[in-house]
């Protein structure tokens, strides 16, 4: 008897390369290992994906959520996914029943494979699993993908307005910790934006293959109603990258191309994108903001709203901690600025991991010398956290919210459950 026709056909999940921003979410939170990626796009391995859905939520552009029915035996591989620059179109139903039949034949006549017993899988920490994926229940609505490959219009042109560099201005510009702020004017073009989200910047020209180089995602910076109030702007900090994550000489397109702009250029833009990293509303919500380095863009843009309230009488007293780290002060993007808030307003700790003479600390270690603080707010169901920075700061962050919540004798699963569920931390990392 041969197989079942529908045994053989799989729902092929694929990323559409034209709307994706290369942002790592989707790799980062797969549980199974079944997404990975090259210089240019980001894929799905049919043979290792189990349909779990987990990356489906936090992909801030809808990208991931794409499918493809296909015969099991003529799958997409990865290889040839990473060579599309669109998703291919959907299979006749006439080919793909025959297929079907065709693999169902094979399939029956096949000698039965051994079966082989996995090795057990063992109980690793995966911190990425605690971040939530739906916004906090008091947060604004967010508008997603307005402008895009696949919006009603592709693109649109922002103006620089802005370029200032926030980072030791002694050093030459190019060193290693170059970061800018950078300002963008959409005019008369409508570009709403939230607190946590982001938008892309297409670089002109092409790749090495000669293809026009992909957008490129930077958090936005400012607050909901622009870096100047009442203007159709918004900021973003960007880090001029010069070396990879690996130490190896590299010129980033993106970070470069932004650095180097003058006030009047224009940009293309994309966006905006992100609907769950977004600040509580509630004006009596907490906000515990862990990040490094430019991380500190999307924690720069709460502060300034929450700045903003307080001076209009409609802050109510939310508490704002902030755990800002970096190699050195003088790497810190906004150390002035930060300086000068008031203590009654931001609760702010800094970590240096690379100032001489000092032993290395980093924005966990902060996080473990306030531990009561954090201890409280974490039994506290008004108590929002956010991480941003780069992914290795991730785990040792959750791991410092795990020990503080363990020591003040709280279960850190039932904890961390209701954080993840209630949109209560959010973790951001790349």
């Amino acid at each position: 008897m041969n197989a079942p026709a529908e045994l053989a056909v799989i729902q092929q999940h694929l990323i559409d390369p034209e709307i994706c921003i290369r942002c790592n979410t989707c790799e980062a939170t797969c549980p199974v290992g079944a997404i990975t990626h090259d210089s240019r796009n980001y894929v799905v391995d049919a043979d290792k994906c189990n349909l779990c859905m987990a990356c489906v939520p936090p992909c801030p552009t809808g990208s991931i959520d794409n499918w493809r029915q296909m015969p099991r035996v003529r799958a997409y591989s990865v290889e040839e996914q990473l060579t599309w620059d669109e998703l291919p179109a959907e299979l006749p139903p006439e080919e793909l029943a025959s297929a079907a039949a065709d693999a169902g034949d094979a399939a029956a006549a096949a000698e039965p494979a051994p079966v082989v017993q996995a090795p057990a899988a063992t109980d690793t920490f995966k911190a990425a699993s605690y971040g939530a994926t739906v916004p906090p229940w008091s947060a604004a609505h967010a508008y997603t993908n307005l402008y895009g490959p696949k919006a009603a219009q592709k693109s649109v042109k922002a103006t620089v307005v802005g370029n200032l560099r926030v980072t030791e201005v002694g050093k030459t510009a190019g060193s290693d910790y170059d970061t800018h702020h950078i300002v963008l004017d959409f005019g008369a073009m409508p570009f709403p934006v939230l607190e946590g989200q982001s938008i892309g910047i297409i670089p002109p020209g092409t790749d090495a293959a000669g293809r026009p180089h992909h957008a490129r995602q930077y958090s936005i910076a400012s607050p909901r109603n622009g870096e100047r109030p009442g203007h159709n702007n918004l900021s973003l900090t960007i880090k001029r990258v010069l070396q990879d994550h690996q130490g190896h000489p590299v010129r980033g397109v993106g970070s470069n191309y932004m650095c180097d702009l003058q006030v009047g250029d224009t940009v293309e833009v994309i966006g905006p994108f992100g609907a769950s990293f977004l600040m509580p509303n509630h004006p009596k919500s907490h906000i515990v903001m862990i990040c490094t380095g430019t991380g500190s863009a999307p924690m720069r843009a709460m502060t300034e709203w929450r700045r903003r309230l307080r001076q209009t009488g409609k802050f109510e007293g939310g508490k704002l901690m902030l755990f800002f780290g970096a190699r050195t002060q003088e790497e810190l993007p906004y150390f002035g600025p930060l300086q000068s808030l008031p203590k009654d307003f931001i609760d702010t700790s800094f970590a240096f991991s690379r100032t001489p003479g000092q032993p290395r600390k980093y924005v966990q270690d902060a996080m473990r010398e306030r531990a009561a603080d954090l201890a409280a707010l974490l039994k506290d169901p008004d108590s929002h956290f956010y991480v941003c920075g780069l992914k290795s700061m991730e785990e040792g962050v959750v791991l410092a919210l795990r020990d503080i919540a363990t020591g003040a004798g709280l279960d850190w699963e039932t904890v961390g459950a209701a954080l993840k569920r209630e949109g209560r931390l959010h973790l951001e990392t790349y």
